[in-house]
């Protein structure tokens, strides 16, 4: 049975040193060089978008499926962002494929590519996600060969900082540039101090999500939709709330983000927050969800009533005892001592 045809793909062409897209025997030049290949993947990106036609089949390609999948079901969602970069992700190795090639060893070969466990085990399940929707959907599948995935196990991680390490973070923003050292510690505030995920934080604005006269802070628009990563409202301490009033000072009335670049919220953290951990002197394992993690954990620490802490974290009572609970004063005090 012949195999069958692969998709448009970008070739980078030796001789000249620039990519060009293969579409059967058709070439097509993207003008883009060796160093470009995020403008090359935007050029192929919108070469199929133009001449590619998703058709229904037993064992399409993987890049018809993810994009299927993408705009009949993530589309719209609150979600849909964050998804997007990691089906991009996904495109990049397993594009060319097809539903047939889903399997335990080529997941575990996109592992190896990636090098990152945590997130492939969340792009993997997005793949095997995409490949059902395209089974279940008229005028597209069935599958003729499900889909086996394999997924790194999970790993909990509940790192945490001190107030020492805290105050090394901030310290160690003095060396950024201004507007970044800015926006790295208001994103480090906000998050220290509410324990709120970090792709809410970026996302907070001034007049419709911060009321400082009730000093609750709202963590997603006003008619958003809720995901399974809750983002409940939350009661800003005196701590917050005159650092809040005074970068409104600062900012002025139009002003919309405490976060933001170029008038627009400043939504990537990572390469401000990589330097300025490297500065000072913290480990890898600190990334931005540290400070969720480090609310809860002082909050533990300073005997908070378990349902205010969850509560204010966006999280069950359950889940914040048995992640958390030990760091509790009074955790498993009677048992210790019971004789």
């Amino acid at each position: 049975m012949p195999r069958p045809k692969s998709g448009p793909r970008l070739w980078l062409d030796p001789a000249r040193g620039k990519y060009t897209i293969i579409d059967g025997r058709k070439t097509v030049r993207t003008g883009c060089g060796k160093g470009e290949l995020q403008a090359a993947k935007d050029f192929l990106r919108d070469y199929l978008a133009e001449h590619h036609t998703i058709k229904a089949g037993t064992d399409p390609l993987i890049a018809d499926m993810l994009t299927v999948y993408a705009d009949l079901q993530i589309a719209g969602k609150p979600s849909a962002d964050s998804i997007a970069r990691d089906l991009v992700n996904l495109e990049g190795w397993w594009g060319e494929k097809r539903a047939s090639d889903i399997n335990v060893d080529n997941c575990k070969q996109y592992i190896a590519h990636r090098n990152a466990p945590t997130i492939c085990r969340r792009e993997i399940g997005f793949l095997h996600a995409a490949a059902m929707f395209w089974h279940k959907t008229p005028k597209k599948g069935p599958l003729a060969t499900m889909p086996v995935v394999f997924k790194p196990a999970a790993k909990r991680r509940t790192r945490w900082l001190t107030r020492s390490e805290a105050a090394r973070f901030l310290w160690a923003t003095r060396k950024l540039l201004p507007a970044t050292r800015r926006r790295i510690r208001r994103f480090f505030i906000i998050g220290w101090y509410t324990g709120t995920r970090h792709k809410a934080i970026s996302g907070v604005e001034y007049d419709s999500m911060i009321d400082l006269e009730t000093r609750i802070m709202l963590r997603r628009p006003a008619g958003a939709e809720e995901t399974t990563k809750r983002t409940p409202p939350v009661k800003m301490g005196s701590r917050l709330l005159s650092h809040l009033r005074r970068w409104r000072r600062l900012d002025g009335l139009d002003a919309r983000y405490p976060i933001q670049r170029g008038g627009k919220a400043a939504r990537d953290m990572g390469e401000a927050w990589r330097k300025t951990r490297t500065l000072a002197g913290l480990s890898k394992d600190v990334t931005p969800h540290t400070l969720r993690h480090s609310r809860a954990t002082h909050m533990m620490r300073q005997r908070v009533d378990p349902w205010q802490a969850a509560k204010a974290l966006g999280m069950g009572v359950k889940m914040l005892v048995e992640v958390y609970g030990h760091h509790h004063p009074d955790w498993q005090n009677e048992a210790a001592e019971a004789r």
